[in-house]
């Protein structure tokens, strides 16, 4: 049986369609950072189990704190703006809700990674920055108290057990605007950078000014980015943006409080 978990902030616009993707789970836990809007309207139509979190922007902490809360020995994770498409779906059910088939798969692996497809400017983009997520995904789904989540945002799961692959995708509607891509560079870029902050690192002025401009070049030419047309340049640019706000930010805090 399988517990999904769901964190949210003022996630009224895409929390329902993410929802009902994930409704073959025997449990959904909605972790909200304090919604103003009708999320937890939306999650309560869904009979989700609402966790108030007090862990803002620690991403990681709100994971770990849903994952001890969870009833089941299976933890699907997924974002309010991804949904669960109906491949993966079957193949979640097919090898984690019917251990009696595939009782072996089940007991090697103490999680999964899942595959994200990113839909932005009306196409799947599958290379430059999103690449990784596209060929093999992020550790999604694991067996309970499998391992820790680490980083305050752009998470990360350390498991300590084997790892399996599925092949289905998650489908990611991220920034449906540019306005929306902004904001969301600007706020994370200021969780990231008090993260550095706390671990003690100063970044220089030449991070500030070269390590954007080489992450562009990576993703948009060396990973191919330009590949993805317009949408490819658009992406690798605003992620290279994030790497320059989050070093700029972080230097500030360590010279100018």
């Amino acid at each position: 049986m399988i517990s999904a978990v769901v964190l949210t902030h003022n996630s009224e616009k895409s929390l329902e369609a993410c929802l009902k993707s994930i409704g073959f789970c025997d449990e959904v836990l909605v972790v909200d950072d304090n919604s103003k809007d009708r999320t937890l309207d939306i999650a309560k139509k869904y009979s989700a189990k609402i966790v108030k979190s007090n862990l803002e922007d620690d991403f990681s902490k709100q994971r770990n704190l849903a994952m001890n809360l969870a009833k089941h020995d299976w933890v699907l994770f997924i974002d309010d703006d991804e949904m669960i498409s109906n491949q993966l779906r079957k193949e979640i059910i097919d090898k984690v809700q019917r251990p009696t088939s595939n009782f072996q798969i089940s007991n090697t692996f103490s999680n999964f990674r899942l595959k994200r497809r990113d839909h932005w400017w009306g196409r799947v983009l599958s290379h430059g920055e999103v690449a990784e997520a596209y060929d093999r995904g992020f550790i999604r789904l694991v067996k309970k108290n499998s391992g820790v989540w680490t980083r305050r945002v752009h998470e990360e799961f350390v498991p300590n057990g084997q790892t399996g692959q599925l092949n289905g995708y998650i489908d990611h509607f991220p920034h449906p605007t540019v306005t929306d891509f902004l904001h969301d560079i600007n706020h994370y870029s200021t969780v990231a950078s008090q993260e550095l902050v706390l671990r003690g690192y100063t970044p220089s002025i030449a991070e500030i000014m070269f390590v954007p401009v080489c992450k562009f070049i990576y993703t948009y030419f060396i990973k191919l980015g330009f590949l993805d047309g317009p949408a490819g340049f658009a992406y690798s640019f605003f992620m290279s943006f994030h790497s320059f706000l989050t070093r700029a930010k972080a230097y500030q805090q360590r010279n100018f409080k």
